[in-house]
């Protein structure tokens, strides 16, 4: 079975609103994230990760939307892997797969997250991404631009992340060993030279960093309830 690390990292506040409690419809929009994981067959437990001064707030939410897989809510780290290593650090004994998912993304959906897993379990490394589709150009110091970048193979990284309890343990202890900072678990994994297949998206799984994504999350709610 499938165990959940959601990952609030950073200031919540630091873009000058409270991304992860700015209601998105009738919720916050860290109740939407949990509630996609609440409603996978597959996951049979939800570790929140919370900057320590938070962890009342997210205690609160959990205990009044009444979810039911949330085990723990810790305190993370500095970094992110010191964030997802406070995770797995509660994960269930027998847990073999582990996924890690940003708070901030709430518009994930069972169906997504159940064909991560799918290609997890036969891979044991599978990350949600969207492709590219943006013309992308490089440029100097100066912001001249240089030169173009294909984009046939290129994706924007999304979570869930899948992975391999055993070789997310081994991703992340060479990191550790490394000295590393790393922006996401396909990076670990990266590191330690495994294979992460890609699983595209097409659907809105966008990231709440701006005041204009609530907007945007708005209107995928409005049409998928419509």
């Amino acid at each position: 079975m499938l165990s959940v690390i959601i990952v609030a990292g950073g200031s919540s506040k630091r873009m000058g609103f409270d991304k992860l409690f700015a209601l998105l419809g009738d919720r916050p929009v860290l109740a939407h994230t949990i509630d996609a994981f609440e409603r996978t067959d597959s996951a049979r437990e939800i570790i929140l990760v919370a900057r320590a001064e938070r962890i009342g707030e997210f205690e609160k939410l959990v205990a009044e939307s009444d979810f039911r897989k949330v085990r723990h809510v810790v305190a993370g780290g500095k970094h992110r892997q010191d964030s997802v290593h406070a995770g797995l650090a509660c994960v269930q004994a027998d847990t073999a797969f582990i996924a890690v998912h940003d708070a901030a993304r709430p518009l994930v959906t069972p169906e997504q997250i159940g064909r991560v897993y799918a290609e997890a379990r036969k891979h044991d490394a599978a990350a949600l991404a969207e492709p590219i589709t943006d013309t992308i150009k490089r440029a100097d110091e100066n912001r001249f631009v240089t030169g173009g970048v294909p984009r046939e193979s290129l994706y924007a990284m999304q979570t869930p992340q899948i992975f391999a309890r055993d070789l997310l343990n081994r991703a992340y202890a060479a990191v550790a060993a490394s000295k590393l900072s790393i922006t996401d678990e396909v990076s670990a994994v990266e590191h330690l030279g495994a294979k992460v297949v890609l699983v595209p998206n097409e659907e809105w799984n966008v990231k709440i960093t701006y005041p204009r994504d609530l907007l945007l999350a708005q209107a995928v709610l409005a049409r998928r309830s419509g």
